[in-house]
This record gives structure tokens, C-alpha cells and sequence, in this order.
């Protein structure tokens, strides 16, 4: 089952000669379970495409559409209900709550999903148990490591069986073996059904993934094929 789908997409900021083309026809298509890593260098229209993967932006042309809905056609309101209940986002700052402990950061997701207080902090538990996290679910963010905090930001995002995860750099600010640890953890969700696209300038990150998309100058630049691994990916860089 296709999730996301992107036909043509094009984003354009400005006018005349402050005129930039972020995204210039970008088409892309992420399907149920499937892990998508999008490489390429700095200004190259990854965090533009996640923009609008995610409903944060609008292409200027093109159609974004989700489950087979454009997410053009939706009022403020259904868009709002989309952004909660289908798409979870993660960045290079975790951006937890500082005032709630791991397990309310989640629980909040649900709440605001209309679960009942007592059900999504079961749920909230349950989910951070399944991610190894249950020693740490009573701690806030302040009293967990950076990568603790990065993971419970990724359960808060999938919270609620959301069908598409954002990752725009979430490792960036990791050292490695905590990076791999989150990578492990992507490739998991992406086990369990959710389709995942990862914005990663780190090559060996990027092997985790099922397909890795290069962008150059807002236009689509290659694609490597499944688990293609990291030597592959570094001759298709250079």
C-alpha cells in the first residue's frame, strides 16, 4: 500500500530575481513498511520535501498526496487532523517538553488525539517499554542522555499508529553509537508497517534505509536500490 506520493512537485520562494526553486518536479512514492533515506548536499531540497511530505508546506505545483489524499484539498482544520493522527516528525533537537517527564511527552500526543488521560499513559508506557525505554519513562528530558531524549522524541512521534515518519537529520547531534541506536530504532517502525523518510547527510545512516533518493539543486539526482550499503553509497556521492 503506497502512503505518501509526491507527482512533480515543485516549491518556489520569492519572486523576480529573489526567486529561488527549493524543489523543481520532484516526484517520490513511499509505500507501507518501506524506509526511504534522501541524501544530498546542504540547500539540496531535503528539508523542503519533508516540508511538504508533511503537510508543513505547500508545493507551488505538483500534488502531495497521503493515503491517496491531496493534502492541498484539505481545509485548516482536516490538514490539522492529519498532521496529529497520520504524520509523526522528527528533527535534529528532540524538542521534548521540559516540564513533562518521557512518558507524559507522549501520553500528550495521545491526549490531544482525543485519548482519554488513564489510556494514553498506558499507552504511552506500553510504547516506550517496546522501544527499551521503560527504566527511564518517569525521568525528564533533562535527566536523559541525548540519545534518550531523541528516542522518546521518536516514540512521541509514532504515537497512535501513525502511518508516516519524518526525520529531518535526527542524528546529527549524536555521536555514533547512539546515532546507530536511533537508526535501529527507525528500521524497526518501518518493520512494524509505519513508512519512514530520513533526510541524512550521513552515509552509513542512510544504509539502513530500504531505497536512498539523492537530491542536487532541487531536482532528483539518482537512487540507489534496496540495502545497497554504504561503499555503494559513497562511490554514488563522489
Amino acid at each position: 500500500m503506497t502512503v505518501l506520493e509526491i507527482d512533480r512537485a515543485a516549491r518556489v520562494y520569492g519572486s523576480g530575481r529573489l526567486r529561488v526553486t527549493a524543489l523543481d518536479g520532484v516526484s517520490l512514492r513511499v509505500g507501507a513498511g518501506e524506509f526511504v533515506a534522501l541524501m544530498g548536499p546542504s540547500g539540496s531540497g531535503k528539508s523542503t520535501l519533508l516540508r511538504l511530505a508533511g503537510g508543513l508546506d505547500r508545493p507551488t505545483s505538483g500534488q502531495v498526496r497521503l493515503a491517496g489524499r491531496d493534502l492541498a484539498s484539505l481545509d485548516e482544520a482536516g490538514l490539522a487532523a492529519v498532521l496529529r493522527r497520520q504524520i509523526g516528525f522528527v528533527f535534529q533537537e528532540a524538542n521534548l517538553l521540559a516540564g513533562l517527564t518521557a512518558a507524559e511527552n507522549v501520553a500528550l500526543a495521545l491526549e490531544l488525539d482525543g485519548v482519554k488521560p488513564k489510556a494514553a499513559h498506558a499507552g504511552a508506557h506500553g510504547l516506550l517499554d517496546s522501544l527499551g525505554l521503560g527504566a527511564v519513562r518517569g525521568r525528564f528530558p533533562a535527566q536523559l542522555s541525548g540519545g534518550e531524549q531523541q528516542r522518546v522524541a521518536i516514540a512521541r512521534a509514532v504515537a497512535g499508529g501513525r502511518t508516516l515518519l519524518l526525520a529531518d537529520e535526527p542524528t546529527g547531534a549524536l555521536d555514533a553509537l547512539t546515532g546507530e541506536s536511533v537508526m535501529s530504532l527507525l528500521h524497526q517502525r518501518a518493520a512494524a508497517g509505519c513508512a519512514i523518510v530520513l533526510a541524512t547527510h550521513n552515509v552509513r545512516h542512510a544504509a539502513w534505509a530500504d531505497r536512498v533518493v539523492f537530491l542536487d539543486d532541487g531536482r532528483l539526482a539518482g537512487e540507489t536500490g534496496p540495502q545497497a550499503g554504504p561503499e555503494c553509497l559513497l562511490g554514488t556521492v563522489r
